[in-house]
This record gives C-alpha cells, sequence and structure tokens, in this order.
C-alpha cells in the first residue's frame, strides 16, 4: 500500500551519549532513517543529547532537540509542534525504554500521537524475559530451561532447580549489562546481586547454559502485508559465552547446514509474527548444537539492533532506511533498492564474498579490568572488512583494528605452552592471535577446538594461513614463486607482512616492487546485494585480488578522505561527524568525495554519503593502491583522527598531496619536545620540560623541572599513556611502561601545574586570517583529561587579561604551524597566566560540540579552507547561543565495577551530553561551579 497520508511529521528518538553497548551505530540508523522520511516529505524532528553525532546535525533533519532523553524532554516538543507519529526504533534500548515509559504516562494517547516501527506490546513480550520465555513455549520455539526471579530469593531457588552452569539475563538491559555467566555455585550470590541491580525492574532471568553451541543471528524486515525478507545471517565465530558485541562475526554464515538454516529462517519469521501486528525490523538471536543442530532462541530485539549497522554495510542493503519507509506505510515489494535501482526492497540480499567483524576494545584505559569476555559486553568499537574468501576479510580486519598488527600474526609469539591453552580457554581480546600461535607451535588442530569450542572449519582456515607462513618462510624476496605470492595476496597477507615473514631486512616496498613485477594488482569489486545478478548503480567497493576492475575511475578533480577507523576512547564518533562533513564540503566545492574506512557503525560509510566509498582499512598499503587507481588532487587527514594523521608521513614520502597543513608543522605539533621548542621561540609560557628516550634521562629532567610531573608521550591521543607522577619511583616505572608499549616514542617531562584551571580553544585559520570557533572553560582542573572534563562555552569566570592572552597564542601558534584549517590549543590557567599544553593540527572532539552549540558548520567551513577553494572572509558565520552549553562526558564504569573510577590526564570516557541553560544562577550550573572551586582549593 502506499504510504499513510495521515503521517505528515515524525519524531525520531536517538539513543543519547555513546556508552559500551550502545554506540555510533544507532547514530547510522537514525541519520539513515530521518533522510530516507524527508525523502517522502515529511517533518522530521529528532531528540538526542549527543552532540557528537551527525545525526543531530541540521542536515539531518527539520528540527533538531538537543535535550536529555526524558519524558518531560518529549512534552516539551509536542507541545511546541504538531508530531503525527514517533519512531522509536532507530535509538537502542535507551529509545525503547523511553517509549515504553512515556506510553505509560500516557504522553501518546494525550498529544494524539501514533507509535510507528514497533508497538508497546511486543516491547513487553521481548524485553521481560518471563514474557518471552513463554511466548516462544507457545509458539513451539525451544528455549534453555530457564526461570524468572525479582528478589535474591528467587534467584537462588531458581539456581537449585537448573543447575551449574547456568546464565543470568537481567531484564530491559543494553549491551548484556549486569549479565554473567556462571560455572561455580560460590560466584552465584555476587553475581546474582549485579544482575537484579542492573535491571531496572530488578529482574533476572536465571538459564540453564549452553556453552559451547554456536550462535547465529538473523536481521529481518516485515512490512504491512505481513511480508517477511530475511537481510542477513550472521555466525559467530566465538561460540555461545561470549556476548554477540564481543564476538568476532561472519557473513553469509559459514559453517551452518542448509536444513538448519531453514529450521532457523521459519523460526525467526515465526517469532517476528508473533511478538505483534508491526512494520519494521528486528534482529533475531540462536543457539545451535553443533552436534545435533538442535536450535533455542536467545532474544529477539524488534528495533534496528548492534547488528543491523553491520548488516546493511556486509549487504549494501540500507536497513534502518527501507524499515522507516515501511513505518510509514510502504510495503517491501513497492520499493526499490537502492544498490541495483532495478529490483525490489523484498528481493533477499546475496553475498558472493565474505565479511568479518572484529570488535575493538580498550582494556588498556581499565587498568586492573577483568579483561576475560563473557556475556557483558566490554568492547568500544569494531572493525569489518570485506574480502573474496573468509582468510582474506579475516586478515584485511586484523590490519584494521591500529594495534600494530598487519595481519593475523604474533610479533612477540610466547613458547609457554600452558600460558597459551589459558588464553584459549579464558577468552579475552587477543584470543584469535592465540589460536594462530597454538597451530604455528603445533598444537593440534582437535586440541584448540576442545579449548575454545570454536568451530573447526574456522580453525582449518587459520592453520591453512600458518602452513603458507611456513611456505613462505622456505624462500628469498627474489625467489617466491608467482603461484605462491597469489595465493599469499589471496589469503590477506599484507605486503609488511610478508616482508616481517622473509626477515633480513626486506621491505615492505620491496615486497611492493616484487609483486608488481608479477601483474599482481588489487582491484576492487562492487557491493551490490545480489551477487552479480543485476547490474549495481552505486560506487561502494572492497578489494581483493583477482581478474575484473569494477572501479571506474572518472576524469573529474577528486580527493580523498581518510576515515578514523574503529570507535576507540579518545577517537569516537566526533571524528566521523568531521569526516562525513568533509565529504558534503568536498562535494559542494566541485570535487569527487573519495570516503576510505572500515568501521560499519558509522554513517561516512553509508553507501550514498561519499561519490565513491572504498570499505578497507585504514592501512597504507590498501591507502596507496587506491590513491594510485583514482589519482585524487590530494588526501584530507585532519578529519579523520590519529588514525589518518599517522599516515601523513608516508604520504609525504610518497609525494602525495595533503590538503590543509602540511606534514612536517602536524609534526612539529604532535613532536612533545620540539613543540615545546616552538613555544619557547615563540615567547608563549609553557610548563618546564625536558625529552627523554630512556627512564635514566627522565629522571634527570625531572630533578631539574620539579615534581609533580607530567609524563606524555608524542603521537597519542586520548591521554594516551599520560601519567602525573610526584617521585622517581613512579616516574622510572610509568617511563619503562610507556616505552615498552610505545617504542621509539619520545617521552616529554614537564612540571606539571597543580591546581591550575584548564581551558581549550579550537579554531580555523586560512593563511590569512583567524577565526576562533570558541574558548571552552573547563570545571575540572589541569590534569583531569580535557574529554573527561565539563566544558563550559563562552567562558564564565576567566579574566579577561587571560581571555587576552589565549586569543593572541592562539594566532600566534597558527600563524607559526602555517595551519590551513582547523587546531586545537589546550591551556593551563595559574594565577592568571596561561600557559600553552598542547597543541593539535586537526580536527578535534570539540568540534561538532561547539557547532552544535553555535549552529555553525564549522568543519565544512575547515574543509574548504582546506582544499584552498575558498577563505575565511567568504563565509558569514553567525553564532546563535542564548546563554551557556555544557558539555557533559558520560562513562561506562558499570562495565568494569573492579576498575578505579578516579580521572586522571589519560581519557576515560566514552561519549558525551549537551545541556544549555540560560543563565549562571541555573542550579545544575552552581552545583558545577561549586565542585570547580573545591578541585582548585584542595
Amino acid at each position: 500500500m502506499p504510504r499513510n497520508p495521515d503521517i505528515q511529521s515524525v519524531l525520531i528518538i536517538g539513543s543519547g551519549p555513546i556508552v559500551i553497548g550502545q554506540a555510533c551505530e544507532f547514530d547510522y540508523s537514525g541519520s539513515q532513517a530521518a533522510r530516507s522520511l524527508r525523502e517522502e516529505g515529511i517533518e522530521v524532528s529528532l531528540i538526542n543529547s549527543n552532540p557528537a553525532t551527525i545525526m543531530t546535525d541540521p542536515v539531518m533533519a527539520d528540527h533538531i532537540y538537543l535535550l536529555p532523553l526524558t519524558v518531560e524532554s518529549l512534552e516539551q516538543i509536542l507541545k511546541e509542534r504538531p508530531i503525527d507519529a514517533v519512531l522509536p526504533t532507530m535509538g537502542g534500548q535507551t529509545a525503547l525504554n523511553l517509549c515504553k515509559e512515556a506510553d505509560e504516562a500516557g504522553l501518546w494517547e494525550e498529544y494524539d500521537v501514533k507509535i510507528i516501527g514497533v508497538d508497546i506490546d511486543a516491547i513487553e513480550k521481548t524485553e521481560n524475559r518471563e514474557e518471552f520465555r513463554q511466548l516462544m513455549l507457545d509458539i513451539g520455539v525451544p528455549v534453555a530451561p530457564s526461570r524468572i526471579a525479582n528478589s535474591f530469593l528467587e534467584g537462588k531457588e531458581a539456581a537449585e532447580e537448573i543447575g551449574f552452569p547456568l546464565v543470568i539475563r537481567p531484564s530491559y538491559t543494553l549491551g548484556g549489562s549486569g549479565g554473567a555467566f556462571v560455572h561455580k555455585k560460590e560466584d552465584f550470590d555476587a553475581l546474582l546481586t549485579r544482575g537484579l541491580n542492573a535491571s531496572p525492574t530488578h529482574e533476572v532471568l536465571v538459564e540453564k547454559a549452553v556453552i559451547g553451541w554456536k550462535e547465529y543471528e538473523l536481521e529481518l524486515l516485515r512490512d504491512h502485508n505481513d511480508n517477511v525478507a530475511i537481510i542477513c545471517t550472521i555466525e559467530n565465530f566465538d561460540p555461545m559465552g561470549i556476548h554477540t558485541g564481543d564476538s568476532i562475526t561472519v557473513a553469509p554464515a559459514m559453517t551452518l547446514s542448509d536444513t538448519a538454516y531453514q529450521k532457523m529462517r521459519n523460526a525467526a519469521i515465526l517469532m517476528m509474527r508473533s511478538i505483534g501486528n508491526f512494520a519494521g525490523g528486528c534482529n533475531v538471536q540462536f543457539s545451535m548444537d553443533p552436534d545435533t543442530e538442535d536450535l533455542i532462541a536467545i532474544e529477539i530485539n524488534p528495533r534496528v539492533s548492534r547488528s543491523s549497522a553491520l548488516a546493511s554495510k556486509a549487504t549494501g542493503y540500507p536497513i534502518a532506511r527501507i524499515a522507516a519507509k515501511m513505518a510509514i506505510g510502504y510495503n517491501l515489494d513497492e520499493l526499490q533498492n537502492q544498490i541495483t535501482l532495478s529490483t525490489s526492497a523484498y528481493f533477499e540480499p546475496t553475498l558472493d564474498y565474505v565479511i568479518v567483524k572484529i570488535p575493538k576494545w580498550n582494556f588498556e584505559k581499565f587498568q586492573g579490568a577483568n579483561r576475560e569476555l563473557g556475556l557483558q559486553m566490554k568492547s568500544v568499537g569494531e572493525v569489518m572488512a570485506i574480502g573474496r574468501s573468509f582468510n582474506e576479510a579475516l586478515q584485511k580486519a586484523c590490519q584494521s583494528l591500529e594495534i600494530g598488527r598487519s595481519g593475523l600474526e604474533s610479533p612477540k609469539p610466547t613458547r609457554d605452552l600452558d600460558a597459551l591453552m589459558h588464553k584459549l580457554e579464558h577468552p579475552s581480546w587477543d584470543r584469535l592471535f592465540a589460536v594462530r600461535e597454538a597451530l604455528a607451535m603445533g598444537v593440534p588442530v582437535k586440541s584448540v577446538q576442545k579449548a575454545t569450542r570454536i568451530d573447526r572449519w574456522f580453525l582449518l582456515q587459520i592453520q591453512h594461513l600458518v602452513k603458507l607462513e611456513a611456505e613462505v618462510k622456505r624462500y628469498t624476496l627474489p625467489l617466491i614463486p608467482a603461484e605462491l605470492f597469489r595465493e599469499l595476496k589471496q589469503n590477506g597477507f599484507s605486503d609488511v607482512q610478508i616482508a616481517n615473514l622473509l626477515g633480513n631486512g626486506v621491505t615492505e616496498a620491496e615486497v611492493r616492487a616484487r609483486r608488481k613485477s608479477f601483474g599482481l594488482n588489487r582491484v576492487w569489486k562492487m557491493v551490490d546485494t545480489c551477487a552479480a545478478e543485476f547490474e549495481a548503480q552505486t560506487p561502494y567497493f572492497y578489494s581483493t585480488y583477482d581478474q575484473e576492475n569494477e572501479s571506474i575511475r572518472s576524469e573529474k578533480p577528486k580527493v580523498v578522505v581518510l576515515g578514523s577507523g574503529p570507535n576507540r576512547i579518545g577517537q569516537g564518533i566526533e571524528f566521523d561527524y568531521s569526516c562525513v562533513h568533509g565529504l558534503l564540503a568536498a562535494r559542494e566545492a566541485g570535487f569527487e568525495a573519495i570516503m576510505v574506512n572500515c568501521n560499519p557503525e558509522t554513517v561516512s560509510t553509508d553507501f550514498n554519503m561519499a561519490d565513491k566509498l572504498y570499505f578497507e582499512p585504514v592501512f597504507w598499503e590498501h591507502l596507496l593502491d587506491i590513491i594510485e587507481h583514482e589519482q585524487p588532487e590530494g588526501v584530507i587527514v585532519q578529519l579523520g583522527g590519529q588514525t589518518a594523521l599517522k599516515l601523513s608521513k608516508q604520504l609525504q614520502e610518497h609525494s602525495i598531496r595533503i590538503f590543509g597543513t602540511s606534514y612536517e608543522n602536524m609534526d612539529l605539533a604532535e613532536d612533545r619536545g620540539r613543540f615545546s621548542d616552538l613555544l619557547k621561540a615563540l615567547d608563549i609560557p609553557y610548563p618546564k620540560y625536558g625529552v627523554s628516550e630512556t627512564a635514566e634521562e627522565a629522571i634527570e629532567i625531572a630533578r631539574e623541572v620539579g615534581y609533580p610531573v607530567l609524563v606524555r608521550p608524542s603521537y597519542v591521543l586520548g591521554g594516551q599513556g599520560m601519567r602525573i607522577v610526584i617521585n622517581e619511583e613512579e616516574l622510572e616505572s610509568a617511563v619503562i611502561d610507556l616505552l615498552k608499549s610505545l617504542p621509539g616514542n619520545r617521552v616529554l617531562i614537564d612540571h606539571f601545574l597543580d591546581r591550575a584551571e584548564e581551558a581549550e580553544v579550537d579554531c580555523i585559520f586560512d593563511g590569512d586570517e583567524t577565526h576562533l570557533l570558541a574558548v571552552m572553560e573547563h570545571i575540572e582542573p589541569a590534569g583531569i583529561h580535557s574529554g573527561d572534563s565539563h566544558s563550559v562555552l563562552p567562558s564564565f569566570s576567566l579574566s579577561e587579561s587571560a581571555l587576552k592572552q589565549i586569543e593572541v597564542y592562539t594566532e600566534r601558534l597558527a600563524r607559526a604551524l602555517d595551519i590551513r584549517g582547523l587546531m586545537n590549543v589546550q591551556f593551563a590557567i595559574k594565577n592568571d597566566k596561561v600557559y600553552v599544553i598542547e597543541a593539535n593540527p586537526r580536527a578535534s572532539r570539540t568540534v561538532p560540540f561547539i557547532a552544535k552549540a553555535y549552529g555553525v558548520p564549522y568543519v565544512n567551513i575547515a574543509t574548504k579552507v582546506m582544499l584552498g577553494t575558498h577563505k575565511l572572509k567568504d563565509f558569514v558565520i553567525e553564532k546563535k547561543l542564548e546563554g551557556y552549553a555544557i558539555k557533559e562526558p558520560v562513562f561506562s564504569f558499570n562495565k568494569f565495577p573492579e576498575v578505579s573510577k578516579a580521572l586522571g590526564p589519560e581519557m576515560k570516557s566514552t561519549g558525551e551530553a549537551i545541556r544549555f541553560i540560560r543563565h549562571l544562577r541555573d542550579p545544575y550550573f552552581r552545583r558545577l561551579s561549586r565542585e570547580k572551586s573545591m578541585y582548585l582549593s584542595r
């Protein structure tokens, strides 16, 4: 049927700040849904408190409400403008819970707002563990033996009845919060208490554990005619027992028999139909006995899920876009497949390639954290890679992680078999690498399978990689046969990985030259949703080693925008915001905008955001091949955080143009020691400092500058490795740890300004003129990372003298570094004297916050300045802020209850929210102001 004419305005509920378990995949879903509805002429309002997202940018919706996600905020919106319908399925669990809370308060009924995309009964049936269990039994879909518990006593009774091992699953939580596998009776009490406390309804499901079973996910869409399409089947590499957000996943399912798939498909469709009569998306999770193929349902989510973004990027099928259109009345067969433009959305995707997702963890930010993986999600981001085989995709995913691996390799292999087997039996972030290491040591596949419960097929693929490694080591570079070289590349081995295997000083460049002498060149294939059955129209590519190249170079001038790779603490969604605006600005300036990124959660990797998308690792070999193929005018590195910046040196060495600030000047700012020398030359105050390469040098410097000292490595983001130390013993330990984790790094030792205030500035410089975006005053003192601080703009208590010093030093630095585009400068203020702490010649994490606070598209302006097509004088910049804007850091300490919550120079927050106040008498601000006074007087 055509779209519902009664729906002219829709409110989309966002997911709020980024937390572990609910990250930027919902920024992607919400953005896609908003654009989809606006295509239909629908007025879109959007509520979200997250300033870092592109979702809350004016380019996405007609009306943006940067408000706390509360019923009161919803009512404020409904009073201001007529809303016909609310779409709560694009904002994760947060949006569903808020929609349900508003319904219980009678809000939707009072304002005559229709819930679309889901219904309240479906939310209750799927989130209430007991209702879900009973429903599955009623429709004949097996579930694990279980009992609901609303109290500690009920939980104990359930455990006695079911027996160990068992699972605790809290109701109404996200990211598996509070969930746990319990192997031993003595661990049960503490984990039960944690689960009950995690649930907002104080309810848990105590369930029989099916350890070692395989886990699968299906992404479904259903329309008003009850047509159901299976968009993607995703297989977990890891067995049951690890949260799917922490598991390596593969699509299509590689080890699933056709009979088991049909059984799973039928059960998923039955489950979706049984929870309610609504049009929208669903994610269904199953567990399967690998021996008998017996199936049990784990859960069903009646919304766009974490895996929906992955499934969309894996298949090329825009799930959120189609789900939004179905929510307003369209049926699947009435909608066009956006990739082929010749088939309907009812056409289920077919994959002739393999995708592998690997999660990204930040355990180093949480010293003392329990690193063993389980039912509670701990990863902060993910990468996805596409290849013609599992091995090719797996190696490309490893290259994307930015953990110093050039593929599936172990730079420092252990010879301790007991330690290795312990890693296999107790999964953590590096178990994949331990599997490769064990197979390389000769541990039989059967023993590895017994320890890990990973399917034998996957282990045999990794064993094949190990055999290829052994084979290549038999040769010197000039003698490697062409056939072996081709097999290595088709199995995902990077040039630098091959160089490492050959040893004897062989370089990546030499391997590259030898590969090209064989005519072994990368080609790019199109993601087309239909295994080439129909011609595809969308320029969305992945690379492989094959014959035909499907990426045709145009004659238009081009610019490559480098993405920021996987989300992590210190480099999150705000950099994707900048990349998206960079793409939009480049297109407006007349360039063909080309995106290179490997993060499936982001808007920048949406199929229609760039003129051309290369879903590839942000990794030198891949980038160089793309540049040689596309021959762009240049590359933008300023928008993708440290990931993109780290490739600047190689771009410079290969005479590839960098748009914006030059590599030499970016390196000058990034090198702590050279930057401090620059400050001295510019007569800009700075803390006393020295640069060391050993612990002994550090001690001598500390004696000279005086304790306490701040220990800071160069070329890092998010304060990685920074420490405040007060004596020689602490200093020696900190420097040794740093040089061990960041070998070759020069460490800055500077005097720490105790009880100093902190402020920061973002600016744009075009070679002639400087524009200060904002001066942000921090609530927390210097010594607490800026990302973990509350930031207020405009400044509320800094003196006119201090503000003038900040302005003068910012301009002086911008000119000295010859900035083109964005720069962030951080300051410490003590006794009204301003000191420069550091300068970052790139987009910072605060730029989206400032842009949202003032309503100015700063990244768009900065990108055009970088490209040289515009000067600052070409823009009319009008700041629209009544009162003050406050950036609030948001933490995920609940995932690591054993870790200290103390803040310091290394960033720990996972997200942020924005809050607006009219005046300084606001109770919230007065509380923050008191906190600032306390910090400075301690």
